[in-house]
This record gives structure tokens, C-alpha cells and sequence, in this order.
């Protein structure tokens, strides 16, 4: 039995490490199938706001809220991209 002893030989080094990739391979896509299978739905409003936007006849109390929604949800996603690209320049910087 061989141990490693040509890179381009197939030992038992590389057979070993293949089967510890497909194992950790075989494990998450096990475990993203199994959340996927077991999701549940949930109810993303409150109770208030649901009765509010049902007993809303036009509707502009529902685009009113999908809104303001909208408006907050867009922060996060600025702020990370801020702080990324402040990473991005800092390290472009250092290497020059």
C-alpha cells in the first residue's frame, strides 16, 4: 500500500482526503434538504396590522405599509455595502 508517495499517484493520502470532501459534502447538502423539507409557513405581519389591511376597502393603507417596508428593509443592505466597500478601498490602499 501506498502513502503519499507521488503527487500523481493515487494514494491512500488522496483517497482518504476525497472521501472526508464528499462526506462534508454529503452532510450539508443532507442538512439544507432536511431545512428545506421541514420549513414551515409563517405569518409575517402582526395581528393588528393584518385586521387593519383586510377591513382597508382601497388598499393605501396596504401600499402605505408594503412602503415603509420597503423603505426600511433598503438600510441594512446600504450600510453593509458602505461598510464593504470602505473595506474594499482600505485594503486596496495598503497594497499600493
Amino acid at each position: 500500500m501506498v502513502i503519499c508517495s507521488h503527487k500523481w499517484s493515487y494514494s491512500l493520502c488522496n483517497d482518504i482526503s476525497l472521501l472526508l470532501i464528499f462526506y462534508m459534502n454529503f452532510k450539508i447538502i443532507l442538512s439544507l434538504g432536511l431545512l428545506l423539507l421541514t420549513s414551515l409557513s409563517v405569518e409575517a405581519q402582526c395581528a393588528m396590522c393584518r385586521a387593519v389591511l383586510e377591513s382597508d376597502e382601497s388598499g393605501q393603507a396596504a401600499k402605505g405599509i408594503n412602503n415603509g417596508i420597503m423603505y426600511l428593509m433598503i438600510f441594512p443592505y446600504l450600510l453593509i455595502a458602505g461598510v464593504g466597500y470602505a473595506i474594499y478601498y482600505s485594503r486596496k490602499n495598503a497594497k499600493e
